[in-house]
């Protein structure tokens, strides 16, 4: 029997403080009225953006018996949807995982956590640069970073990327398998105070672009939770471009919300305050249709 509300398997860690990973995807989607399946893929401390001394536990040999007993249960899901991973062998487990509970109309979406600002995370190298690399072509949706995307596709971390090139990336990005590419935190040429969300869907042949306004702050989790708010817009039936615009809204809501109250950054976006936002509809909207 078809579950009366969307069904998510979120695959993430969890960190006992600071707002990232499961710990906005659960809220993020359950906002939005839809069910979210953890299987944690690490327990953390805190997360790992500007704390020091945070314990790390790997949690792959319980994905392992989550996934056997998941399938006994002969469970599926509306969306697969994956973020940190904490070894190269979980990988295979969400590819697994993506094979066996995707349901016949389902989705994958794969948020390829590796890196930013032009840096592998801690806990992150190569190896994993080159499991991830397998792991997206599973996708149908991936949401890189601008970091992420160039480790992807071994390209050199850049300040500035002309419009032609990130075209160029975009199409690279959809070779390697998934249909949609969406990737944050892109440098607006010509402009320091503004970056953008580009995106390609490689069945149709489009590709969109949501600016952001620069806000002199940054936040961990941020890219989990745009990725969770893009991930319930499609399942709730948005097209892709109002997906993204609903996502870069949210963010920048609580961006925000949280610059104004001075409140420590790694501690993530202040999620309570504005979580009731993501039931309300998209009033206005700004995203492009990007010309050739």
């Amino acid at each position: 029997m078809r579950s009366p509300v969307p069904r998510v398997a979120a695959i993430h860690d969890l960190s006992g403080f600071g707002r990232t990973s499961l710990t906005v995807a659960i809220p993020v989607l359950s906002a939005m009225g839809i069910q979210v399946c953890p299987m944690p893929t690490a327990m953390l401390s805190t997360h790992t953006s500007g704390f020091k001394g945070f314990s790390f536990i790997d949690l792959t040999a319980e994905m392992r018996r989550f996934f056997d007993h998941w399938k006994s249960l002969n469970i599926r899901f509306d969306a697969i949807y994956s973020g940190f991973l904490g070894s190269p062998d979980q990988v295979a487990i969400v590819a697994q995982c993506i094979d066996m509970f995707r349901t016949p109309d389902g989705f994958a979406v794969v948020d390829p956590v590796l890196g930013d600002n032009g840096e592998l995370e801690p806990t992150m190298d190569m190896e994993m640069v080159h499991r991830m690399r397998w792991l997206v072509s599973k996708a149908d949706i991936i949401t890189p970073n601008f970091t992420e995307a160039a480790l992807l596709l071994d390209e050199p971390y850049r300040e500035h990327i002309d419009q032609p090139t990130l075209k160029d990336w975009l199409r690279r990005l959809t070779a390697m398998g998934p249909h949609v590419a969406v990737v944050t935190s892109v440098p607006v040429e010509g402009s320091r105070t503004t970056t953008s969300v580009v995106a390609y869907n490689r069945p149709h042949d489009r590709f969109w672009k949501v600016d952001c306004q620069y806000i002199p702050a940054h936040y961990p989790g941020t890219g989990d939770t745009f990725a969770s708010v893009l991930t319930g817009s499609i399942l709730q039936g948005d097209s892709l471009p109002i997906a993204i615009e609903r996502a870069v809204q949210f963010v920048t809501m609580g961006i925000r919300a949280t610059f104004g109250h001075n409140s420590p950054s790694r501690e993530g976006i202040l999620l309570e305050r504005v979580l009731d936002t993501l039931r309300a509809p998209v009033t206005m909207s700004s995203y492009e249709l990007l010309e050739e």
